[in-house]
Parts: structure tokens; sequence; C-alpha cells
């Protein structure tokens, strides 16, 4: 899966020489590969891997390619501005568009209140960038109305995180800690298609792989004489319970370390345990689907490694009880006292490329700076004091992500939003409901390179720099700061989103050096508002990280003015984040998903990412060796269930879920489970994935359930659904 580093490749995919280039990442991935950016003879950037921790010199296809965009014909180099709903969008100068957005936002903050303004981010904006439009959202337009796209990615893993560790870091070690793992367990994760240079971390024959489908991953494991359990979806909480079970009546977990370790780092495993004795194989297969013979393989495996690591990943945590269902894999660790032993651990596969950074600086709706919670007063007045601002105006807590899309334009939701890095109109949930509600708003503004499916919808377009043509830091998902550098100049007329956050904010009436356009002043100010928070930055300073020094937070501040350390790899070695040190379990049952099939929807549907593609696919989507790859969508099944729904292997489908229907090629897989489709979520129009999926919340993380909708299957022209509707 990993590509061989046998010299930089251009834009066009030739390979040439080596030279000096810029350091710096991949922009896609949490994984961040490292790579050097090199001009060649026509200006054009070259693309070559550099040895790093998380990559050792791999990248992916994406990552090879990734500078092809920097120089796309479909480039937005120009504001572009729609005189009135309807009209098309036409090009404009930066002082007519960013005083028209100031107008605008000011009338209507004016009118109906601060909270008539909403704004959107992403996880993959930069540390600084994430912060300042958080600030922006709370100082500038005083509205309670922000979240991001990180909401559907790793909100559920990082409330279960908090509840049970007291702090939330996707991986809470090194990558290469998993190297000497003698048993892996890959909860909901697909490595080899979305993150394949961190394949080599793996030794295929120590992987258990829990997913619905025989994907790359699971077959690896299985080529490498590893595990693939396959439990229907919705039921991973399930088969956590019923490994717990196992390990605990076969005597796994009485082993003096294992004891000791629950008796003085833990607290609450009789509860937990009094669940887990009730999730006895036969049932747990009854339910899940998985054989009892393969259910005590699995936990004999991973109990009887010396180290090992248990990884959720999207598959666990996009659900309507995601958060319960990474506490019951997080229950599993901490009884085979796996988190915080040096060699062992517990971690979440963060998704975007900056998705640990980005749900810590404050473009949440419950966050400030630092990881700190919104309602909590202390880091109210602390936040105050770093924005010259009176605490008392510091909005609280807003609308989640999905709360938020769909409230647009609705008499009590906000009517104008400004949208940075992401694009709704594709990753949200119940797609073409969250396109309904952006055409509703009076106003609605994007910021991005291209004129993505949202960008289409939108007032005003303003066009922003790409990853290689601006500076700053990223955090992966070890928690490792890192520098991103610009190796080139943007194009005329783009500016960074920081120099569109300060524009507006001085038009809005703040003063100039309260929004900076500059990268190196605002990560300084980032630094100081997180000290003392959860997520503490304030160690983090440019000559370490500019020096390439492995830079984990939480790294604080000495009290003589220095760096006490190069920051924290590997959390909880001697204690945990809760203020007794100690670790809670957290008993959880399995409950249904919100919606089950029935006699009209008799299929799971459930959806991912595949190699090619990466989120909603408008970049991806764009690189031709990419698209020519995998340039449709597409709908897995099982050929048993395409021949009764009339269908055959690369016919059309109709897949109809309770929310809308969508077109794709069949491809029958004879490894998928016969009541699973899948379908890739990278793909617009009749092929959105999205437009099926329930936007059913999660009670605690508000994490829709992107990973379970019912449905049935058809051919294009609507035949062949009475023999399923009969088998079912």
């Amino acid at each position: 899966m990993t590509t061989a580093a046998a010299g930089p490749v251009t834009a066009t995919g030739t390979t040439t020489g080596s030279g000096t280039g810029t350091a710096t990442h991949c922009p896609y991935c949490a994984l961040q590969c490292a790579m050097t950016l090199t001009p060649e003879a026509d200006a054009r950037l070259a693309v070559t891997p550099r040895d790093f921790p998380t990559n050792r010199g791999g990248l992916c296809q994406k990552g090879w390619t990734s500078a092809h965009l920097l120089d796309s014909p479909e480039r937005l180099t120009t504001p572009l501005v729609r005189d009135a709903k309807g009209a098309p969008l036409r090009e404009a100068g930066w002082d007519e568009a960013l005083g028209l957005v100031a107008r605008r936002f000011a009338a209507l903050r004016e009118t109906h209140g601060a909270d008539s303004v909403a704004v959107f981010g992403s996880g993959g904006l930069t540390n600084e960038k994430a912060y300042t439009l958080g600030k922006f959202a709370r100082v500038a337009l005083g509205t309670s109305q922000i979240d991001y796209n990180g909401r559907f990615c790793m909100s559920s893993a990082a409330a279960a995180g908090n509840k049970a560790f007291g702090l939330d870091r996707g991986l809470p070690f090194p990558v290469t800690d998993l190297d000497d793992s003698e048993a892996v367990v890959l909860v909901g994760a697909n490595p080899a298609e979305t993150m394949p240079p961190l394949m080599g971390h793996f030794d295929p024959a120590r992987l258990i792989v829990v997913d619905p489908r025989r994907t790359a991953t699971a077959q690896a494991a299985l080529d490498g004489g590893g595990i693939h359990l396959q439990p229907a979806p919705g039921t991973d909480l399930a088969l956590a319970l019923g490994l717990l079970h196992v390990a605990l009546v076969e005597g796994y977990l009485d082993t003096p370390q294992r004891t000791a370790y629950r008796a003085e780092r833990t607290v609450g495993w009789e509860d937990v345990r009094q669940c887990a004795a009730r999730w006895w194989p036969e049932r747990t297969e009854r339910l899940t689907g998985v054989a009892a013979a393969d259910l005590r393989r699995a936990a004999a495996t991973l109990a009887r490694a010396r180290r090992a690591h248990i990884l959720t990943g999207r598959g666990a945590e996009q659900h309507s009880k995601g958060v319960d269902t990474v506490s019951a894999w997080i229950d599993l660790a901490l009884a085979l006292g796996l988190p915080g032993t040096p060699g062992s651990g517990y971690g979440c596969l963060t998704g975007q490329g900056n998705g640990q950074g980005g749900r810590e600086h404050g473009q949440k709706a419950d966050q400030l700076p630092g990881y700190r919670h919104i309602e909590d007063p202390a880091a109210r007045e602390h936040m105050a004091r770093i924005w010259g601002v009176p605490a008392e105006s510091l909005p609280g807590a807003g609308r989640s992500a999905w709360e938020l899309l769909d409230a647009l334009g609705t008499p009590d939701g906000p009517a104008a939003l400004l949208v940075m890095g992401s694009n709704p109109a594709v990753s949200a949930p119940r797609a073409r409901r969250a396109v309904e509600r952006l055409r509703a708003l009076d106003f609605l503004v994007v910021a991005d390179f291209l004129r993505s499916e949202t960008a289409e919808l939108a007032d005003v377009v303003l066009p922003v720099t790409m990853w290689a043509e601006e500076s700053g830091t990223m955090t992966n998902l070890e928690g490792r700061i890192l520098r991103r550098r610009a190796a080139q100049s943007p194009p005329p007329g783009v500016r960074t989103d920081l120099e569109v956050l300060h524009g507006l904010a001085v038009r809005l009436g703040r003063a100039e050096h309260e929004f900076p356009a500059d990268p190196a002043p605002v990560f300084d100010e980032l630094r100081r508002a997180s000290a003392g928070g959860t997520a503490d930055y304030a160690g983090a300073a440019p000559e370490l990280l500019d020096a390439g020094e492995a830079v984990y937070w939480p790294i604080r501040k000495s009290p003589s003015g220095g760096t006490d350390t190069v920051g924290t790899p590997r959390l909880f070695l001697d204690r945990f984040a809760h203020p007794d040190g100690r670790a809670r379990f957290l008993p959880v049952e399995h409950r249904d998903a919100a919606e089950l099939p029935d006699a009209e929807h008799p299929l799971y549907a459930t959806t991912g990412r595949q190699l090619q593609h990466y989120q909603s696919g408008a970049q991806t989507r764009r690189v031709p060796e990419l698209l020519a790859s995998a340039p449709e969508p597409y709908v897995e099944v099982h050929p048993d269930t395409a021949r009764r729904a009339g269908l055959a292997d690369g016919d059309t489908a109709r897949i109809v879920s309770r929310r809308g229907a969508v077109l794709a090629r069949t491809r029958c897989v004879a490894s998928l489970r016969p009541d699973t489709v899948f379908l890739p979520f990278h793909f617009p129009g009749d092929g959105a994935a999205n437009a099926l999926t329930n936007p059913a919340l999660d009670p605690v993380s508000r994490m829709p359930e992107f990973k379970l909708s019912a449905v049935r299957l058809e051919r294009a022209d609507g035949r062949g659904a009475a023999g399923q509707r009969e088998a079912a």
C-alpha cells in the first residue's frame, strides 16, 4: 500500500533528481506524513517523502499527488459575489467582498441578535486558524453558534476518553510504540486505505480487526495469520462486552499484575464486571453474528500478549451510542491493564489532518482554547484576560454541528453562516436536508480554494491559500505539534484564512492588533491561552519546533520561563488526569441503533472511505490520477443480496433509506455480510452516500449515526425489490 520513495514526483508524475526543498507535512490525514516540496524547472512542486516516525519515508497515493491541485485551473483566485438569490456568482474585489460580508453580518446582528450569525469550521485548519476562528466567533461576532466538522469524526472517542482518563489525546503514546505490540485490536478502522503508511507499524499476524466488511486491513490480517471479527453493524459494544466476559471467566484478568493495576489505578471495576458477566459468548454470537469460537480465540490472543493495544476508529464512533461503544472498548483495555502501561495502551485513530489540534483550541461549540469548557467560570475569566474582553461578554455553549446545520434559516436559527475549510453539503448526515438548510440562509459565506458543493451555494466565496502556500502548526494523531511550512507563494489575488478573519474583524470594529494575519503572533497567543489547560501548548517554543524536536502536548512552561521538557510523548505512566489520578471504568450496556432494518428497508447500510479519496472528495476528485482510479460511487453487495434485488455486478443500483435514495454502481463482494451494503461517502449529487445517513445523535458527543442506516436495494428502474423483501 505504501509507495516506495524512488525520487521526487512532480505534479505531473515524472521522476526527477533531488534538490533542496521545504520540509513540511501532507495536507490529508492525521498521520501527517513528512514530505519535502522542491520547486522544479517549470515552477511546479515536486513531492518527496521524508523519513519520519509516522511514515518512515512512505506516502500513500493521495500524498504522492498532493501537489497537483496547487496549480489547478479550478483554483479560486478572485472573490465571488452573488448579487441576488438565484443570480450567478460574479467576480469582485476583496474590498467589495469583505465589506459586503461585514455589513450583512453587522446588520443581522443588530436586527436579530449575535446568534443570528454562525460559524462552521474544520479539523483541517491549522492550530492558528482554528484558534482565531473560535476567537472571531466569540469576540468579533459575539455568537455562540460555532461548531466544526470534527464533530462528525472523533467526538465520541474524545468524550469517552475524557470520561475514562480525564483527558483526550488520540494516541496517548507515539505511533512507534505499535511496532512492538504483540496484539493490536482495530475496531472500525481501515488504515490500509485511510492511512496506508501506518500499516508499516503493524505485524499482520498480530492484528485483530473488528469490521462488518472484509476491508483491505482485514484482508491483510487474514493473509498474515491474524483475526477478522465481522459483527453486524451497530453491535461493536456487545462484542467488547463479550470479549471482556471471556477474559473474565477464563481467568485472564486474574494475574497479580492486572489485579494490582485495577486496584491501584482504576475505580468502578465491579459495576463493569457485572455488565460483562451477562455477555457469555453464545449470547454475543446471537446478537453480533461473530462465532463464539472466534470470540474466544480473539480474547485469548489479546489477553496473552505481553504488549497490546486497542485502537478505535470511525466505525465504532459514528453511532448514536458511539460514546458508550468506545467506553466498552476502553473498559476492556483497563481490565487488561493496558492504558498507562509502557508498551501497551488504548488510542483513537484520529482522522482529519488536524483533527487533534482542531478540537483543542475553541472552534467546538462547548470549548475554549486549551481544551477548556466554555461554561467553566475560571476558563472564561482566563480567556477574557487573554482576549481583553469582559468575561460576561463571552457567549455560552452553542449548537453541535448537525443541530447547527439543521437550524439554519429557521425562525430560531442562524440567518447567516461563515464556512471555513468544510464541505457540509456533501459531508453532513442527511445531506440533502443540509443543502436545503444552506439554501434557506439569508447569507452564506464560504472561504475555500476550490468551488466545492457548499461554495456553489454561497452568496460570497473568498479564495484562500492551500496547504503548501501557508505556514502554521498542526497536531497529529499522537498529540505531536508539527510545523507546516510554505513552499511557494499563493496565486495573485488569494489570501490566507487569517488575513480573511483579520479583514472581517477590522471591518466589524475590532482593533487591528486583535486578530493578527501573521501566524507567528497567533501561535504565541495560543500558547498563552492554552497555558494551564488540559491541552497545554505553553512550552511549545517556536525554536523547538523549528529544530524538529518531538514536541508532544501537554508541554508546560517551567517557572524559570523555559520549558521543563519537550512535552509528554506517553501519557498516564504515573497517573491518569482525573484529580485522584485513577482511570474510570464506565458500565455500559448494548442498545439498538436509532433504526434497524425492517420489511421495507431490510439491509444495513454503512459508509466509509476508500484509498483514493479523502473526506467529501472536493480535493481528490479533482486529481486526475485519483479520479481515474476511483471515478464514481459504488455500492458493495453480497452476490446473493444483489441477485435478490435483480442486480448483477456492474449494474446501477438504487439504494433507498427513509431519508432519500442514491444511485451507485453495484460491486458484488462475496466476503460481505449478506445483510449489509457499503458505500463510500466521497461523491456528491445522485451518488451522495450521506443522503441516506441518519442524523440521530449520541446524547453525549452529539455524533450523528453515520455508520448505520436501514436501506433497501433496487435496480435503478425500481424493479427487483420485492424478492429482497421476501428474503428479509
